[in-house]
């Protein structure tokens, strides 16, 4: 049998800072009400686009594979902000990159992207159709954030992150994994004046981000728990064979229920929440970089991950870590420098949203 083993990863984190302390300047919030909430602190803003904090990520992680672009089979790109529709932002990607040929083609699922992601490029190296390809998550969420909604205004980020995989004959990678949507209830997580069903000649505005937060706490916590059931029956594991969970970080809450049904202990836990906020698809990527670099990752362990988001998407994985934690090598790759802070760049869309100029 044929799997597909992480080879490479890599991330894109924007320079950009916003705390909980500065975004009170811009709606009526305060450090106390987010934290408890959310266990968010910062997040960041990126003065790029999606496409060149995808291209930032996966040039860091092909170096850490050890490999040459030219030789990638397949770029794979999730994303719910991509730079443009037509033609696809992995397309950019690919050209930006320099892997000549590959396939290109984004995937959204929202938050659950990156698993959904990991899927399909790991069913293409297990069918022998590709031998190695770039997965990326990468995500401008504070461009679709409506600075005048305090529920959702304070929860979303921007970053990337990127795995490399390659075909190898012994069991590691993506071993077993369940994904789903719970569509019936798609809306309470939504962005309803975006999309070709609009009247393309009328003034859109900010966006109307729709986001019923208990609604989604509770579905979250169901779908990926038993998402995560799932994938330990059929990968035949029991609980304490899991060494690493990898949640999406979308609240603290949501990972604190996930990590007690589970019954993981808090040093097993990848928890970055803090720092980035919420950036969608990117966060299970960038968290599983974070917990290779800080040793949390180690030698052949076993990594369980889950994901909930809009559609209502849902995903869970186990991943089998391979023998190594360290890169091959490393990549100079760098985003442009950031002359503005992370309220500087907000404050066109603030004025935007709450009618000023």
């Amino acid at each position: 049998m044929t799997y597909a083993h992480i080879t490479g990863w890599g991330k894109c984190i924007p320079p950009a800072r916003i705390s909980n302390d500065e975004i009170s300047q811009l709606v009526d919030t305060n450090d106390e009400w987010i934290t408890s909430r959310t266990g968010i602190k910062a997040r960041r803003v990126s003065h790029v686009s999606t496409a060149e904090l995808a291209t930032v990520a996966a040039q860091h992680a092909i170096a850490c594979a050890g490999i040459e672009a030219k030789d990638i089979d397949l770029v794979l790109l999730a994303t719910c902000t991509p730079s443009t529709m037509v033609a696809n932002t992995a397309s950019l990607v690919q050209k930006n990159i320099g892997a000549v040929g590959a396939a290109a083609m984004d995937t959204n699922a929202a938050c659950s992207g990156f698993l959904y992601a990991l899927q399909a490029a790991t069913a293409q190296i297990q069918a022998g159709m590709i031998k190695k390809a770039v997965v990326i998550a990468a995500e401008r969420m504070t461009w679709y954030v409506n600075w005048d909604r305090r529920d959702s205004a304070v929860l979303f980020g921007d970053g990337a992150g990127a795995v490399v995989l390659e075909a190898a004959d012994t069991p590691a990678g993506l071993l077993a994994t369940k994904t789903g949507c719970d569509s019936e209830d798609r809306d309470i997580l939504h962005i309803t004046n975006f999309g070709s069903d609009l009247d393309k000649y009328q003034p859109v505005g900010p966006s109307d981000l729709l986001f019923e937060g208990r609604e989604i706490f509770k579905r979250a916590v169901k779908g990926m728990s038993e998402a995560c059931d799932d994938v330990l029956t059929q990968a035949s594991l029991k609980l304490d064979d899991i060494d690493v969970l990898v949640p999406h970080q979308a609240n603290l809450r949501i990972i604190q229920a996930i990590q007690h049904r589970l019954n993981v202990h808090d040093e097993k836990v990848m928890v970055n929440i803090g720092e980035y906020g919420n950036t969608s698809a990117a966060t299970i990527a960038i968290a599983l970089c974070e917990a290779v670099e800080q040793g949390l990752i180690k030698p052949h362990a076993n990594i369980m991950s889950a994901a909930f988001g809009a559609g209502l998407t849902w995903a869970a994985s186990y991943i089998k870590w391979g023998e190594r934690v360290t890169p091959i090598s490393t990549s100079d790759a760098t985003l442009p420098p950031c002359d503005k802070t992370g309220l500087e760049l907000v404050a066109p869309a603030v004025a935007a949203c709450k009618g000023t100029d």
